[in-house]
């Protein structure tokens, strides 16, 4: 893992197995501090109408009510946020407003003990000091006293923290990045035969093509779109160095025609699977001659 800062945000960056780097801007506290006053504000409203159904119907003793109405708090708040951030990925509803999400800190998939994990630590975290200061007034000095450095633990640690993780990302091994809203992009087939009209083509046989499969198609999409990576990039030039050994491109690619070979295999491969596919040939990977939970694993 690899920290940068871009345009004013720290971006996170991890190899996965597949050896494509991934960056995330990590979340701003500001975006972090409005999704939560939205998630407070929504579960509010959901404990206020529970409480209010309670104490209305009156079918429960009056010591069972109260009981019940201060448990409301953790019976509503912690649902809330685990089912919502498994659900839509790591995202609730005011995460979902402020447009940012919560990933596994080492790019893996997250999971639901890590989900779980920094959810219970909220209520450790938030909740408790909150509801501490609501009753700072009848409070001991030595109890507000602790409650005060409680607090201030848990504000210090996300703003002196690289990463910007609050105590239950640490524990629980997650982080909060923005999250991008998806937009239709353009087709990057019909955009390489528009550059193909003014720069040098390269020809590939069908051999070339049948090295890859759509899972590397769409590796190769992901790269083509990351507009970060400049024609003469390093991480360009070693794309193209893998593809041509691996598939023994007789051609050498001259310095500054990486990318324009990147698009013109791009597009090549793209309509190569795709007329397998009628044929009903399409391969996953190129691991397609074993079988398939042999592919997974080497996958």
């Amino acid at each position: 893992m690899n920290q940068s800062v871009q345009d004013g945000s720290r971006v996170e960056q991890f190899i996965p197995p597949e050896g494509v780097p991934i960056s995330f801007a990590i979340g701003s506290i500001g975006s972090r501090l409005g999704a939560q006053i939205l998630d407070i504000i929504f579960t509010g409203i959901l404990i206020v109408i529970c409480s209010f159904v309670i104490a209305f119907t009156g079918i429960l003793p009056s010591n069972v009510e109260m009981m019940l109405i201060i448990l409301l708090g953790f019976l509503v708040r912690t649902p809330y946020y685990i089912l919502s951030e498994l659900i839509w990925n790591g995202r609730t509803l005011g995460k979902k407003i402020t447009g940012i999400r919560v990933i596994n800190a080492n790019g893996r998939r997250l999971t639901p003990h890590q989900v779980t994990a920094r959810n219970l630590m909220k209520e450790v975290e938030i909740f408790a000091p909150m509801t501490l200061l609501a009753s700072i007034a009848t409070k001991s000095g030595l109890e507000n006293a602790l409650t005060c450095a409680w607090l201030l633990v848990v504000v210090i640690v996300p703003l002196a923290n690289r990463r910007r993780q609050r105590l239950g990302d640490i524990i629980a091994g997650t982080l909060v990045v923005d999250n991008p809203r998806s937009v239709l992009l353009s087709d990057l087939a019909l955009s390489a035969i528009a550059a193909a009209d003014s720069q040098p083509a390269f020809e590939f046989s069908p051999e070339h093509l049948d090295i890859y499969g759509k899972y590397e198609l769409q590796t190769l999409e992901d790269v083509l779109r990351d507009t970060t990576k400049s024609r003469n990039s390093v991480e360009i030039a070693q794309i193209v160095r893998t593809i041509t050994r691996r598939i023994q491109y007789p051609e050498t690619v001259k310095p500054g025609q990486e990318l324009f070979f990147l698009n013109e295999f791009y597009r090549a491969q793209r309509e190569h699977l795709e007329s397998l596919k009628l044929f009903g040939t399409l391969r996953e990977n190129k691991y397609h001659e074993h079988t398939r939970t042999e592919a997974k694993r080497l996958v």
